[in-house]
């Protein structure tokens, strides 16, 4: 099964530990590595190959959760701006990766995409360190959250 897929169905079980929200198009996670702190993703669900797949409403409410994840991340963070990057080459499954951007960067890496980062060497999630930020963009996602029990299909 595809990853995003995947993380989707585990979500909707209750059994993601990267899970940060549900939220009206889909599900916000903590990245798998953080490189950058706060580093997020949002998983649509339903899983659709990508954004031009989704009708008007749709694609409003993906794209305005995307900007509430930004909005935590700027609350919840010291980051001085927020990354949006919507790609799907890898995983053709529409999620949006959101990078906080912080000024305690090296200049050169602030002004390159986050993919400059080196990922196979950067910290992985772990509840421990990063749970208290998860819960913190949870709080601040609070009035865009829905119901997030575990659910069929």
């Amino acid at each position: 099964m595809p990853l995003i897929a995947d993380r989707v169905l585990l979500a909707r079980a209750g059994a993601n530990p990267w899970v940060i929200a549900r939220l009206s198009s889909g599900w916000a996670v903590m990245g798998d590595v953080q490189f950058l702190p706060g580093y997020c993703l949002l998983l649509a669900d339903p899983v659709v190959p990508s954004l031009n797949d989704l009708d008007a409403d749709a694609r409003a409410r993906y794209l305005q959760d995307m900007a509430h994840v930004g909005d935590a991340l700027l609350q919840a963070t010291d980051c001085y701006r927020v990354n949006y990057e919507i790609l799907g080459n890898s995983e053709p499954e529409l999620h949006a990766h959101v990078f906080p951007r912080y000024l305690s960067e090296a200049q050169e890496a602030r002004r390159r995409p986050a993919w400059f980062y080196d990922w196979a060497s950067a910290p992985r999630y772990a509840e421990a360190e990063h749970g208290e930020l998860r819960l913190a963009m949870r709080q601040l996602l609070q009035p865009w959250t829905v119901d997030d029990r575990p659910r069929q299909g």
